[in-house]
């Protein structure tokens, strides 16, 4: 990828291609961005359900492909068994990313618990720069991010251009449901977040996740009592 931030492939493309691909599989998707991009092509991982349903179909496609994670240094500890029982399984071409500063430098520039009183500035350093530093040698990345997980992400394109990071991001799952991410991993059997079945359908970090009561929505355990939605990776420009 170019200093300018050129595309990979024009946006006319861009644009032919989200509609060519409306409707089809994820794995239709998948196998198209690996023939467009591989290897410069990565699966943004957190752990969750639907990324680890994409991580299954990613490498019977292609199993070099590059898989990343942000280690934040705060996740549950059932995500990183989680990590473990999928490199047994996968062997995965997984790439972890932390943030620059220590929790303890962290602590140490900005105040004890970051997370408790600015959110938002404890993304930035935690997944937000990791994130710029993983796809910097990329032309496209991949997300796991649905239409229906919330407003913010009702209008995702199966393919899109990514201005903010400057190449293409395409979204496999945008028009799946979670019971069509759930049929799928019970279905090929892929190894999950044990915390799914204590009333967590979204998992983040330690002390920005709680689990969820029945009938709330299922974003209402990310941040809570704060009016932060997302932890910034999916924002638009």
């Amino acid at each position: 990828m170019s200093e300018q931030l050129t595309l990979a492939i024009h946006p006319e493309e861009v644009t032919k291609a989200a509609l060519e691909l409306e409707g089809k599989h994820p794995t239709d998707i998948l196998e198209w961005g690996m023939q467009q991009f591989y290897p410069d092509i990565a699966l943004a991982c957190s752990f969750g359900a639907e990324d680890v349903a994409l991580l299954d179909m990613i490498v019977k496609i292609q199993p070099n492909a590059k898989i990343f994670y942000l280690d934040t240094d705060v996740l549950f500890q059932e995500t990183y068994e989680l990590r473990d029982k999928l490199i047994d399984r996968y062997h995965p071409n997984l790439i972890q990313y932390r943030p620059l500063l220590t929790l303890e430098e962290q602590a140490e520039r900005h105040g004890e618990a970051l997370w408790a009183s600015t959110p938002t500035d404890c993304c930035n350093i935690r997944k937000v720069e990791p994130l710029e530093r993983a796809l910097k040698p990329l032309d496209a990345w991949v997300t796991g991010i649905r239409r229906d997980q919330a407003p913010t992400r009702a209008n995702t394109k199966m393919v899109e251009a990514d201005a903010r990071f400057g190449l293409i991001k395409l979204n496999p799952l945008a028009a799946w449901t979670s019971d069509d991410v759930w049929n799928y991993i019970k279905e090929h059997d892929v190894p999950y977040n044990v915390l799914h079945e204590q009333g967590y359908p979204s998992i983040g970090c330690v002390h920005c996740t709680r689990a969820v009561a029945p009938g709330e929505d299922p974003r209402a355990g990310r941040w809570a009592n704060f009016a932060k939605t997302e932890c910034g990776l999916h924002f638009k420009q």
